[in-house]
């Protein structure tokens, strides 16, 4: 495993820490689930945290319990994203608690979540996008962002951080950030049409996607363009921790949606402050 990212089991139950949030383990809870460890059969086998993708809504719910009493933390609190790969982000008050998995969600279309409430789990979903955790030790302001090609070209990664600076009052250097299990550049294979949404980026992202001229296939490194998005918006690189861990490469640890075309569970990334 990536010296970025490193495998906490117990028994059948796997779960993705970060070792840059070591230090702030007393401050904070981040995860990112595996496809172990659950309940959940067939194609969702067995760590499937996705509602409203076919499997039943008592093996979801029982699959948040275990990882949840795994990671500390109270599953009726936790607020989930309504992810529609966008860049819209919603800041998290206490009201919000249970939205998504005991109440219903009154907002939608949202792939960001900020918080600087303690014991508000923030839940994102994942099966090849990145997944983007952000910690603000200073002012104790956390946020979880899913970033797949199309919430990267619309720079949620660089909407977080001037929303926490507007918000909350955070200084940007002062950030510590984690993006999580993703497709890797190597097997993300793009047409020329989606390549074009990268050239009205903020940042030059060109350094950053290859072309196979053989196949006329692109193949860009998202979670790279997110950190130079990150770092142009005054992140310091060396707080910038990427597990370079490849979902699709890793289909027996994680839910690929390319690599089981489809035919999958979900994975969550889980951030909470103590």
């Amino acid at each position: 495993m990536n010296s970025n990212a490193y495998i906490q089991e117990n028994e059948e139950l796997k779960i993705v820490k970060f070792p840059i949030f070591d230090k702030y383990r007393d401050e904070i809870i981040a995860a990112f689930s595996t496809r172990c460890g659950g309940v959940s059969k067939d194609i969702y086998e067995s760590m499937n945290l996705a509602f409203g993708r076919g499997d039943t809504d008592e093996n979801v719910l029982e699959n948040y319990k275990i990882i949840t009493e795994y990671l500390g933390i109270n599953y009726r609190d936790i607020v989930m994203s309504s992810q529609y790969h966008h860049n819209n982000i919603r800041v998290i008050k206490e009201e919000d608690k249970g939205k998504g998995i005991i109440k219903d969600r009154n907002y939608k279309d949202i792939d960001g979540l900020i918080t600087a409430i303690p014991q508000i789990p923030l839940v994102t979903f994942h099966a090849d996008c990145s997944s983007i955790y952000f910690y603000d030790p200073i002012k104790k302001v956390i946020g979880l962002a899913h970033a797949g090609w199309k919430g990267t070209t619309m720079e949620i990664a660089g909407n977080m951080v001037e929303i926490m600076v507007k918000e909350f009052g955070t200084n940007a250097i002062d950030l510590i950030i984690a993006i999580g299990p993703s497709i890797c550049n190597k097997c993300y294979e793009i047409d020329e049409d989606v390549r074009e949404k990268f050239e009205n980026m903020s940042i030059d992202s060109s350094q950053y996607i290859s072309y196979d001229s053989e196949k006329n296939k692109y193949y860009p490194d998202i979670n790279n363009i997110n950190k130079a998005i990150l770092i142009s918006k005054g992140v310091k690189e060396e707080n910038i921790g990427l597990s370079n861990i490849c979902t699709m490469e890793n289909k027996e640890l994680f839910f690929s949606h390319r690599g089981h075309k489809g035919k999958r569970g979900t994975q969550a990334a889980i951030v909470q402050l103590k």
